[in-house]
């Protein structure tokens, strides 16, 4: 009897140490629907660990305490620099849970490029981005690569990966409303997006898992 239930908890033990997952496809499940993506860990190193992180972590998970998911869209219309940037940007709103900023890898080092459907980190100035606010391009948005005219530093924007699946979920949380004029009042004057590119009900991210 001894020998069966120490051989059950050895399978136990088995099974816990081979459910933790290392592909690198990543499900977002949201409100609205899942969304996979493929991180690139050869091509952009430092960037995909700090988003592995996050989702090894429960940190993008939805819970009371920790606000997750998707915030802030951006398209022509209401692109304040007038360049046609189309993109919707998550992650967490808990700068407490913010890991440090990681090293910068540019895309004219990792040869990845901020075209429709690639992931990648947001940023102040480089070195700052870390995994904790990232946003996926939905149209080609190469302004926001090496070189590109759209950060005076010309640095762009780190790209790790790219939406394998569920881009329709993606551009459905581009069409929500924002807020306007008439509603702008209910958040603080200091609240640090463009006002008219946050997301009046943001769209929380319910898990996320490496596949």
């Amino acid at each position: 009897m001894i020998r069966y239930i120490t051989a059950f908890f050895a399978a136990l033990i088995l099974v816990a140490c081979g459910s933790k997952s290392d592909s690198n496809i990543v499900i977002l499940e949201t409100q609205l629907g899942k969304i996979e993506i493929e991180v690139f860990p050869d091509k952009a190193p430092a960037s995909t660990q700090d988003f592995l992180f996050y989702v090894e972590q429960g940190l993008f998970n939805d819970r009371p305490e920790l606000e997750t998911g998707f915030y802030r869209v951006v398209y022509p219309e209401n692109d304040n620099r007038k360049m046609g940037m189309s993109l919707i940007q998550g992650g967490t709103l808990d700068l407490k849970t913010y890991s440090a900023g990681v090293i910068h890898e540019s895309t004219a080092q990792t040869g990845l490029s901020n075209v429709a459907g690639s992931v990648a980190l947001a940023r102040y100035e480089p070195g700052t981005g870390n995994a904790g606010a990232f946003f996926i391009n939905i149209e080609n948005n190469l302004f926001l690569d090496y070189g590109g005219v759209r950060n005076p530093d010309g640095q762009g924007y780190a790209v790790f990966g790219r939406v394998t699946k569920g881009m329709d979920i993606v551009k459905k949380i581009q069409a929500l409303r924002t807020y306007d004029e008439e509603s702008r009042h209910v958040l603080p004057p200091d609240f640090p997006i463009e006002i008219y590119q946050t997301l009046y009900n943001p769209v929380r991210i319910k898990k996320a898992y490496r596949k």
